[in-house]
């Protein structure tokens, strides 16, 4: 008989997170055992979802992809939305902790940190989180000491500034932009502020605090700046579009944290693979419910960067006029935008 989970799941103001509970913790019951929650089918972009955010959404099939093939049904997933607004994640959190669900999976740092808030019994875990001690989610990253373990989005910054400077050789003025309301950017900006300074490049830092200041926050760039740096960024992934159709008109190359903001019209990344993210949360989660294992001594997981791939936007390459050297070219996986 296939094992059931019922599972819970918010798309948080920053823009996900998934929540999933078992029988008590240790080995998964059988389905006359427990009963279903409903499902409620994330809604990706390629869902009509209102903001599109690629990235989180492949977080969010790896994990499920990877409990139906270790014996989960599909129909043991439930998945609730916030709509992009904190106070609906915190109050779906709150009716999470009231069910008593036994494990909550919480996708992208403001949803980790509103479940971690609701409760410190029900274990968490967590994906698309960049560093869960600095998030105050964990004691430390190699102990976590608490109810949240997970699998760490932190992309690898420095190579992504060396893959800048050789991508762009005559570029010297760098813009750093994020949003300054997300711990996962503030860290991932001091990182490549650092690998600036080691490259050599001058740079600058742009933040916006919401969506409505992406195109003004770009065009203050134009005439300032040789090349933009985006980290995995959840406001500026959902706003890639309208940042890379200015930069891009004024010939401004953009180097970006993941795959889907090169999808988006990003120049280039080099990237991890966040349906993988949600394939190691996935092992963690099971680890917890069908061995009983302890969030407490789960080191948080990392992609590893060899496995990082170079994608490169051939349609925005194009329109920048902008040839990249053989190095790159032979590594490279190209994507071409429909007209």
């Amino acid at each position: 008989m296939k094992k059931q989970i019922t599972c819970t799941a918010i798309l948080s103001a920053a823009m996900v997170l998934t929540g999933c509970a078992a029988g008590k913790a240790g080995p998964a019951v059988d389905n006359e055992q427990l009963p279903v929650v409903p499902v409620v089918q994330p809604q990706g972009h390629y869902r009509h979802q209102p903001v599109e955010h690629p990235a989180l959404d492949a977080s969010y099939e790896g994990f499920v992809d990877t409990m139906k093939e270790a014996g989960y049904s599909e129909d043991s997933f439930d998945y609730k939305n916030a709509q992009g607004d904190q106070s609906n994640c915190t109050t779906i959190a709150q009716t999470f902790v009231n069910d008593g669900d036994d494990l909550i999976y919480a996708i992208a740092t403001p949803a980790a940190q509103a479940a971690a808030n609701e409760t410190s019994d029900i274990p968490i875990v967590v994906s698309a989180v960049t560093d869960p001690a600095a998030s105050g989610l964990a004691e430390s990253n190699d102990k976590p000491g608490g109810n949240v373990t997970g699998a760490s989005d932190l992309t690898p910054v420095e190579s992504q500034i060396g893959l800048l400077k050789e991508a762009l050789p005559d570029a010297k003025k760098i813009a750093i932009m994020y949003c300054n309301a997300e711990d996962n950017s503030r860290i991932q900006a001091e990182l490549a502020e650092k690998a600036c300074e080691k490259e050599g490049l001058e740079y600058q830092v742009a933040t916006v605090t919401d969506s409505n200041q992406i195109q003004q926050v770009t065009e203050s760039l134009i005439g300032k700046v040789d090349a933009i740096y985006v980290p995995t960024d959840n406001l500026l992934a959902e706003g890639m579009s309208t940042l890379s159709k200015v930069a891009t008109e004024h010939k401004i190359p953009t180097i970006v944290g993941e795959e889907g903001m090169v999808t988006s019209g990003g120049l280039m990344t080099n990237g991890i693979d966040y349906y993988e993210l949600g394939v190691l949360a996935a092992n963690q989660a099971i680890d917890i419910l069908e061995n009983g294992s302890d969030p407490a001594d789960m080191a948080i997981a990392y992609y590893p960067d060899d496995k990082c791939t170079l994608i490169v936007n051939q349609s925005t390459l194009d329109r920048l006029g902008i040839e990249l050297p053989a190095s790159l070219k032979d590594k490279a996986e190209f994507i071409t935008e429909e007209e």
